[in-house]
């Protein structure tokens, strides 16, 4: 590198780069994940947690008037199951009744309510910065309402969550927020609507990591954290304080019970992959109809209707239904009943687009569904220790785990809901072999696969980000881009063509004073314009307010920096005193760290450490590789 040793020419002004040094700061402060932000984030989250909570009692309320209307004729707004209805044949017209409405109501209002919501909010996080058109808060739970409430065979929370994440993404397009932040409004609003219909903070948290963040952090954790701690205290105060399924207490269980649950995990795992598979294909064929979308939810109550017929108590939310499963004590004509038909009612109507959720059928048949298993693994292995109401919560748990892929969120729902700690093991097991069976059977899940079929790629895993884990300083070139300040643009061409294999075709370079202080940058094509005379010193070129970044900066805000001032390198200076320039950053190193970072990561490879008389030898296969 050429540089002079002679002294500056008086009078020349002394070049600090101050704004690079007030935008540093500001960038790592957007870099730290705990601040102001996330406080104001929180209260408000907090705040719509108590109108989503209202929300939710308005929907449960509402949905009892109209079955109460619908089954039995009388104004009110108490909790009734469709299943003690005397109307006869007249219960197969008021599904379709139901069905047409809410089709009018997707038509002329909007499309979004169709489904059960969890899908259209993921793909609005993917693709619309999370945003979501406001008239989802009313419409979405007017249409569910009118669906469940004529008997339609759905639970209120899905409808709840779509609102609730419509709600938060209202407030966040309200207020002065970034798009990541608005994603947490969103989610935090979500799973408010959870935990407020269940009671159950913890596993509406894991919720929304699982399925709309995205992401695991401290930003998007402690809104979200504190939004669903305040949908569970306005379910205690709207709804009740004991456990959503209360159920008899279940033995701890044995090894060989364990052994049996696991493998009825695997069974109720590809039931799991069959059911999700069959709402598609159900979706497939309301598609090649000749008729609009919008007749579509009149067409699928049909089915509804008639299943509806033979038997009742397949209609409308069915809450009760897994209450009396979790008893272990349901005669096999009504366990046929419920997984069965339940199965074919709730898989045609939701594959018609109608509006409801999927959580308390999903429940409901894998209940009704590892109750069936358990019996008949009871019938062949007697001495195998399994308990009936076990297998009713695991088929649950198991069912919801493996059609939604949410693994974490199945298990705690499971034990909040019930407050069962000897279902924990049980729960774990299965839960988690039919998570993993159901990656086998289908590629995505009942929750993904609607957007995946419209182009919208989910991320299937949370990885760390690469870039927040390395320094700068582990990356670092040397000084082959630094330049003196006192040289001239002749010195200066000359050493770029003498060194023109070690910085290749750098656009830009480092300025430095002849005491190794950082000076500024100057970028390539004004060392080699033509009009510059030779003589000129690089000092009347420089850049005085580039950015620069310290050593022990992460990789990530240096990627924050090039890409707001549109520069590929960076200086490296030891602290923000006396800018003493100790490297220089460049994108290509950047990207050769990811692409290694990447690369070990997925590279199989076998390494074994060990320590002699105090040195560490690490073998990788066969070969020698070095010492630590």
């Amino acid at each position: 590198m050429p540089k002079k040793t002679v002294n500056k020419p008086s009078g020349a002004i002394p070049i600090s780069p101050s704004l690079g040094e007030a935008d540093h700061a500001i960038m790592e402060q957007k870099n730290y994940p705990v601040g102001r932000r996330v406080f104001y984030l929180s209260i408000q989250a907090i705040f719509n947690a108590i109108i989503v909570g209202v929300i939710a009692k308005l929907l449960v309320g509402l949905i009892a008037l109209i079955t109460n209307i619908s089954f039995y004729g009388k104004f009110s707004f108490e909790d009734v199951s469709p299943g003690n209805n005397h109307l006869g044949w007249f219960v197969v017209i008021l599904p379709v009744i139901g069905g047409l409405i809410v089709g009018i109501m997707a038509k002329f209002g909007s499309p979004a309510i169709r489904g059960h919501g969890i899908p259209e909010a993921m793909e609005q996080v993917l693709l619309n910065e999370s945003r979501i058109n406001p008239i989802i808060i009313f419409l979405k739970p007017i249409s569910a309402a009118i669906s469940i409430g004529t008997g339609g065979p759905f639970g209120a929370e899905g409808p709840i969550i779509s609102t609730g994440g419509a709600f938060g993404s209202l407030t966040g397009q309200l207020m002065r927020v970034t798009p990541n932040e608005r994603k947490i409004m969103l989610a935090a609003g979500a799973c408010a609507g959870m935990s407020a219909i269940f009671g159950t903070p913890l596993s509406a948290v894991l919720l929304a990591i699982e399925l709309l963040l995205f992401e695991f952090s401290p930003r998007s954790i402690i809104p979200v954290s504190l939004s669903c701690v305040m949908g569970a205290a306005m379910h205690y105060i709207l709804f009740s304080t004991g456990p959503s399924f209360p159920m008899p207490d279940i033995p701890q269980p044995s090894s060989a019970a364990m052994v049996t649950y696991t493998l009825m995990g695997i069974i109720i795992g590809i039931a799991a992959s069959l059911i999700s598979k069959s709402v598609y294909l159900v979706e497939d064929l309301f598609e090649k109809l000749p008729v609009h979308w919008m007749w579509w939810p009149a067409i699928g109550a049909v089915v509804v209707g008639v299943v509806g017929y033979f038997a009742p108590f397949t209609l409308g939310v069915g809450y009760s239904n897994i209450h009396n499963l979790l008893t272990g004590a349901l005669p096999l004509r009504m366990l046929f009943t419920l997984c069965f038909l339940k199965f074919l009612s709730w898989c045609v109507s939701l594959g018609s687009g109608t509006s409801g959720g999927t959580l308390a059928p999903l429940l409901t048949i894998g209940g009704a569904f590892g109750s069936l298993v358990g019996i008949a693994t009871l019938k062949f292995l007697p001495g195998c220790g399994i308990n009936i109401m076990t297998c009713a919560l695991i088929g649950m748990a198991a069912m919801f785990a493996g059609a939604s892929r949410a693994l974490l969120t199945s298990i705690v729902f499971a034990l909040e809901s019930t407050m069962q700690p000897h279902g924990l093991l049980p729960l774990m097991a299965a839960c988690t072999a039919s998570y993993f069976i159901s990656f086998f059977l289908m590629k995505g899940s009942i929750m993904t696969e609607k957007i995946e079929r419209r182009g919208v790629n989910a991320p299937h895993s949370f990885e760390p980000d690469i870039l927040q884990q390395v320094s700068v300083k582990e990356v670092l070139n040397d000084d082959n881009n630094v330049l003196n300040i006192e040289n001239t643009i002749r010195e200066a061409r000359e050493w770029i063509k003498e060194n023109s294999s070690e910085q290749g075709q750098a656009t830009a370079f480092v300025l430095t004073d002849s005491e190794g202080m950082l000076a500024g940058t100057i970028q390539r094509k004004l060392i080699f314009e033509k009009y510059h005379p030779d003589n000129t010193p690089l000092s009347d070129l420089v850049n005085e307010t580039g950015p620069y970044i310290f050593g022990k900066s992460r990789l990530s805000l240096a990627v924050d920096l090039m890409a707001k001032y549109d520069i590929d390198i960076l200086p490296v200076i030891s602290d923000s005193k006396d800018k003493k320039v100790t490297g220089v950053l460049s994108h290509k190193e950047i990207i050769s760290v990811y692409s290694k970072r990447r690369h070990d990561g997925e590279t199989y490879q076998r390494a074994i450490s060990l320590k002699r008389r105090g040195i560490k030898v690490i073998l990788r296969g066969k070969q020698f590789l070095g010492r630590e």
